[in-house]
């Protein structure tokens, strides 16, 4: 005789194997993040048939037959709590969406994410486009198969923009981008027409060594636990999780920008406080990972530029930043310096772009992945369609492949439908930011005083702590009462550049 397991029986052994599975794609994820930092060159090769076969044993793990088996049973269950019925839910819709990947082309996408990442870095040391453009026809390529094994019912771009954020498509984010042009040019228009903020002090001689501690005092200030987590430089600035106890960030330094490091490190340290506060009981399961990377966008852009480039912050921390370099910043007054850090002028470079530009610079990627994936354009033609494009929309001439086409790591890893999520990354910060402030009493005084507990228990209690139990909009709604409206972010950018400006 047979005698039926609990649900609760059941339930143990489906973390067993989910957290199982975690640990597997955890260890990819230091071998990920070292290849990044430390890495030695002649160590390539190996690096990468380490991740491939990595990648292939959480893939053969994560749908196997008896792990779907266990999910079907569990499917059925009506004695679990409303968390565990989420986990359940939306493991098997992981389960039955990474069943339909061959084993062969998991192996194949990773082979070709190494030799891309290493050949984008490459073509950034040359300046040279060419070098990286075979592998990224190759990326394309298999993307493209991605698009048809997922399935799609609208543009195969849907099938790629779902994998980061949960019910985008094509429709929506053209409309988006419609506001984005409709709304943000003409305030664009009239910046244009006022003074420029003088900005150079911020590209004096800014010491490696002294721009490091400032960013390791703001990291703290923030509340990243350094005990559970470290910072490090890498080309391109990003934060990893390998759990709640291990989120790390790396950062670069320009000894002539002051910005670049400033900024990344503010904007990593939102991503990382997200990763620090989701449930450490969840760790493998769907409710122990973030909503989206919209979300997860939207408190590193929270961070970033709700906070991080906000009066109220520096009148804190630019003491202290004076103190640092005192040669060139003793004789520059806050003001002068709030004005320069907000300067909006249209550039080459997407990182370092300004808040409302930044969105041109998302909306020409988005534009080109669309016509990628739908195979109306060839990778042999991009350097010259992503060199018209930031003429026709940002009024730039590209200089060269290492500010144009090469600046941004994502294709090289694969990540076609991400750049969206930046966008709406901003706003969705700019609505949970205008709640914090209604629902938090002495919120932007406490952030005047160097005091950031209040903003983060608020985003730990509103955001980080639900893991993926809602989507975006979801969680969006219950947070703010509404769901995701532009409307936050041209309140807020048209009240702030209209003050820096005298608009």
């Amino acid at each position: 005789m047979t005698v039926q397991k609990t649900s609760a029986e059941l339930y143990e052994q489906y973390k067993a194997k989910m957290q199982q599975i975690a640990d597997v794609r955890n260890a990819m994820a230091v071998l990920g993040w070292d290849q990044e930092t430390y890495l030695p060159e002649k160590g390539a090769a190996f690096r990468g048939q380490q991740l491939t076969t990595l990648s292939t044993l959480a893939h053969e793990l994560f749908t196997h037959e008896a792990l779907g088996n266990l999910l079907q049973e569990l499917h059925q269950r009506r004695d679990l709590t409303a968390i565990q019925q989420k986990n359940i839910a939306l493991s098997l819709e992981d389960y039955e969406k990474n069943r339909k990947y061959p084993a062969a082309f998991v192996a194949e996408l990773s082979n070709a994410t190494n030799t891309a990442y290493h050949a984008w870095i490459r073509a950034r040391k040359e300046k040279n486009y060419a070098v990286f453009e075979p592998a990224l026809e190759k990326m394309v390529a298999l993307k493209q198969q991605e698009t048809a094994i997922l399935g799609y019912t609208g543009h195969p771009y849907d099938a790629l923009l779902n994998e980061y954020e949960k019910g985008a498509d094509v429709a929506m984010l053209d409309a988006i981008f419609r506001d984005v042009r409709s709304s943000l040019l003409p305030l664009l228009q009239k910046i244009a027409l006022q003074d420029v903020p003088e900005k150079k002090f911020l590209s004096r001689h800014y010491p490696k060594d002294q721009q490091w501690e400032f960013g390791l005092g703001l990291l703290k200030a923030m509340g990243y636990d350094f005990k559970a987590g470290r910072q490090d430089v890498s080309e391109h600035p990003f934060t990893t999780s390998f759990n709640p106890q291990d989120v790390r960030v790396t950062t670069r330094i320009d000894e002539q920008d002051l910005g670049n490091m400033t900024w990344s490190c503010i904007h990593e340290g939102g991503h990382a406080l997200y990763e620090q506060g989701l449930p450490i009981e969840e760790y493998g399961l769907p409710c122990g990972e973030a909503a989206s990377l919209g979300i997860h966008e939207s408190q590193s852009r929270l961070w970033e530029n709700n906070v991080g480039r906000s009066l109220i912050f520096w009148q804190h921390h630019y003491g202290n930043l004076q103190g640092l370099f005192r040669s060139n910043l003793l004789a520059i007054p806050i003001q002068d310096f709030y004005r320069a850090i907000n300067l909006v002028q249209p550039s080459l470079i997407r990182t370092e772009a300004d808040e409302l530009t930044y969105h041109f610079h998302v909306m020409i990627r988005y534009e080109i992945e669309k016509e990628l994936i739908a195979g109306n354009l060839k990778t042999s033609d991009l350097r010259d369609v992503w060199n018209k494009y930031y003429q026709d929309f940002l009024q730039v001439t590209v200089t060269d492949d290492l500010h144009g086409i090469l600046q941004d790591i994502h294709w090289s890893h694969g990540s076609f439908g991400y750049f969206p999520t930046y966008s709406l990354g901003s706003f969705y910060a700019a609505q949970l930011y205008s709640a914090a402030k209604k629902q938090v009493p002495g919120l932007e005084n406490d952030i005047a005083s160097g005091v950031y507990d209040k903003l983060l228990h608020w985003l730990r209690e509103n955001i980080h702590r639900h893991g993926r139990f809602w989507t975006s909009n979801e969680l969006c709604e219950k947070v703010t009462g509404e769901k995701l409206d532009f409307r936050y972010f041209l309140e807020y950018a048209t009240e702030k550049f209209g003050g820096i400006y005298n608009l």
